[in-house]
């Protein structure tokens, strides 16, 4: 099984200086190559402290010049806020520098205030985003294209750089809603999970996803699964700390999107988050952390192993992210959370044969 980890730069509340966030972040960044995994990954997202990335593939260049082996992850670029030429052409010579390391997540974001900061009607993504990606994909994968649609008319033209490289089975897209599975299969791209609900539920849409891609003729692409992990001596403690981070970063992220503010209500394209925000204002901050962290990989490192087994069993993962300093954590904690988790769970899930037991010994059930 390959392992990654997600480098997403938080702020919250701003405690200390932008600059010196990025500071701790890239050693945490730099440490992921020496330890042994196998991928670094990092998100796009704009205006505010929830996660101060606008860039993720000029982080990704500055990445690939400070590695040789690992691959390289978008989770995700954003296409509804680019020209999806340009973003071809960054990816095809960020490919080609990196010796063709990149693994491409691709979304369509949810966060009324990058929208209006970018000046996009929020209830045109859905088509924004499959748009786009078809001519990125178009971009990528032929010399010459062309495209006419409702967004982009393109005539016939090529990139350069040309690719060096197949792009087949490297995209991926993150799928939340239940919409996204179709729209990912059609596209012909994977799925990038990023867990805000139980795992019976994902598995059931990864699913759906796989029995569309095989009726269209298409092998499905196995997913790549994303998760948050506090790892710690003993059960309670990885609880009280991922209680700690993990609700603080769920309530950023609250504040972020706006969920449990109905800011998606009404809003074309975004049905599944407006249920999602309604539901969660029922439940209430404590009940909602806590439903949140029962997704994530928390406890001992023979519980973390249990989980990823589980989570691997459940959606038939080869690749497993993991996210290690989140919801103010501070960088020394966030160190320590990393290397516990190479040296004592990541050889378990680098073995060829990688079986723990049928059912996670989770901290919070799932």
């Amino acid at each position: 099984m390959k392992v990654g980890v997600d480098i997403i730069h938080q702020n919250l509340g701003r405690p200390q200086p932008d600059h010196e966030v990025y500071r701790e972040e890239q050693r945490l960044a730099d440490l992921v190559e020496p330890l042994g995994f196998d991928s670094l990954w990092s998100v796009e997202h704009h205006f505010d402290d929830y996660t101060m990335v606008p860039d993720v593939l000029q982080y990704l260049t500055f990445m690939a010049a400070r590695t040789s082996r690992i691959q390289l992850g978008s989770a995700v670029v954003v296409l509804p806020w680019h020209d999806p030429v340009r973003v071809a052409e960054q990816i095809a010579m960020l490919d080609i520098q990196s010796g063709g390391r990149l693994l491409l997540g691709f979304g369509r974001g949810a966060a009324q205030i990058e929208y209006d900061g970018f000046r996009v009607a929020m209830d045109t993504s859905r088509a924004r985003f499959t748009e786009a990606a078809e001519v990125v994909t178009k971009a990528l994968m032929n010399e010459r294209f062309s495209h006419t649609g409702d967004f982009f008319q393109i005539p016939e033209m090529s990139i350069r750089p040309q690719p060096a490289t197949d792009f087949t089975g490297r995209m991926y897209g993150a799928a939340i809603s239940p919409e996204s599975a179709e729209m990912m299969a059609r596209l012909g791209f994977g799925v990038l999970v990023i867990p805000q609900r139980d795992w019976d539920t994902t598995a059931e849409e990864l699913e759906r996803y796989n029995a569309i891609c095989r009726g269209l003729g298409k092998e499905p692409v196995k997913p790549i699964v994303g998760c948050f992990v506090y790892v710690d001596d003993t059960e309670a403690k990885a609880m009280d700390g991922a209680r700690k981070y993990m609700g603080a970063y769920w309530q950023s992220a609250d504040e972020h999107y706006c969920f449990s503010h109905g800011a998606h209500a009404g809003v074309k394209g975004y049905e599944y988050y407006d249920k999602m925000g309604q539901a969660s204002k029922k439940m209430g901050p404590q009940a909602v952390n806590d439903y949140f962290i029962s997704f994530q990989c928390v406890g001992t490192p023979e519980m973390c192993l249990e989980k990823i087994e589980f989570i691997r069993n459940k959606v038939d993962t080869e690749h497993f992210i993991g996210i290690f300093k989140y919801g103010g954590m501070p960088i020394q904690r966030a160190e320590e959370n990393l290397r516990r988790f190479a040296a004592d769970v990541m050889p378990g899930l680098h073995r060829e044969d990688f079986r723990v037991h049928a059912e996670p010994a989770a901290a919070v059930a799932d």
